[in-house]
């Protein structure tokens, strides 16, 4: 199995590929989705955030932006099965190099941070399509705590984030007004992991031809988040407006 198949996997159960349960997605996109104009996902996978956006927005238009041809596949199927065809585009490409003729009206990537090399330069690529008074939301990792010798063992670098205030300050001082956010609970974190790891051992258990590859990344998961980053690394969702 390669990295995208695992990912299909573990997300199968979970489709929102962040530590956040559906009522805080819900939240969010009131906070920030428009009844009417443009979205934008940088980083789309497989469009949930936007059928979500737009299933109650009927004013709304979307895009999506991914570099997995497989998620991009499903992700058209599920726009289909939720009647939104005719309103949403999907597009296989790097997001980076992704250019519009039109500025969005909010722009997303929940997530996705790592596709662009961190949380401010997905905010610079977000500047570039965002129109007059529109908002960004998106989500990514920060330390609850210091990272200790086993969250670093368990393969992050001690300085691929900073702590919560010091990210808000990064934030800010880049330009952006944070106008909403949410923290991930620890159960949103935990129902994510479980899911995650739990539903690619069930697609090993039930695919023999993938078994010792799915359980045996379901595994090695699994022990880098209990033994190593549970409780140190935290997820905020940031709703931003640009700072006049």
């Amino acid at each position: 199995m390669n990295r995208e198949q695992i990912s299909a996997a573990a997300h199968a159960r979970h489709p929102i590929a962040a530590p956040l349960d559906d009522a805080s997605v819900r939240s969010l996109l009131d906070r920030a989705a428009p009844r009417g104009g443009r979205l934008l996902d940088l980083g789309c996978n497989t469009a949930t955030w936007l059928i979500r956006a737009l299933t109650d927005r009927p004013g709304l238009r979307g895009d999506g932006v991914d570099l997995d041809g497989g998620a991009i596949a499903r992700g058209r199927a599920a726009v289909a099965a939720a009647g939104l065809s005719d309103r949403v585009d999907l597009h296989i490409q790097d997001a980076g190099a992704f250019t519009s003729p039109e500025p969005f009206d909010l722009v997303m990537s929940v997530g996705a941070a790592h596709a662009f090399g961190g949380l401010l330069p997905t905010l610079a690529a977000a500047r570039g399509h965002l129109a007059p008074g529109g908002a960004v939301l998106v989500g990514d990792g920060f330390w609850e705590r210091e990272p200790g010798r086993a969250t670093l063992d368990a393969g992050f670098a001690a300085d691929e984030y900073t702590d919560l205030a010091t990210t808000v300050a990064r934030v800010a001082a880049d330009g952006w007004t944070p106008v909403h956010a949410h923290v991930s609970t620890r159960h949103e974190w935990d129902d994510y992991e479980w899911s995650w790891t739990g539903s690619l051992a069930q697609w090993g258990i039930d695919h023999p031809e993938d078994r010792d590859a799915a359980l045996k990344a379901a595994d090695e998961h699994r022990d880098a988040w209990l033994g190593g980053y549970r409780g140190t690394l935290g997820f905020v969702t940031f709703v931003l407006r640009q700072t006049p």
